[in-house]
């Protein structure tokens, strides 16, 4: 593990607001989610975006959900699930959004 890495690890990965910075991008379905939770007192909101291509444009769709959850690596994770749950329900018509 890198120096870089390791302070991560110690330190958190926040981005100025204090907010952690969205997790790496996965690919599902054609579309790329980014988790990104929403620290809220020390639990975490299931929040981030979900991107593809509409019409020849990529669209980058924030969502913000009420579930919590007490530690950031299960958060990133029910992100994720919710965001392929979005995809799974909405298909291409969620581009057409500007926030779900």
């Amino acid at each position: 593990m890198g120096l870089g890495k390791f302070f991560k690890s110690l330190l958190g990965d926040a981005i100025g607001d204090g907010q952690p910075a969205p997790a790496e991008p996965v690919t599902y379905k054609g579309f790329s989610i980014e988790a990104a939770p929403i620290n809220e007192d020390g639990k975490y909101r299931t929040a981030g975006f979900i991107s593809g291509e509409l019409d020849g444009e990529t669209r980058r769709i924030r969502f913000i959900r009420a579930d919590q959850n007490a530690d950031l690596g299960t958060a990133v994770n029910h992100a994720i699930t919710k965001a392929q749950q979005i995809i799974d329900e909405q298909g291409n018509d969620l581009l057409k959004k500007t926030q779900l």
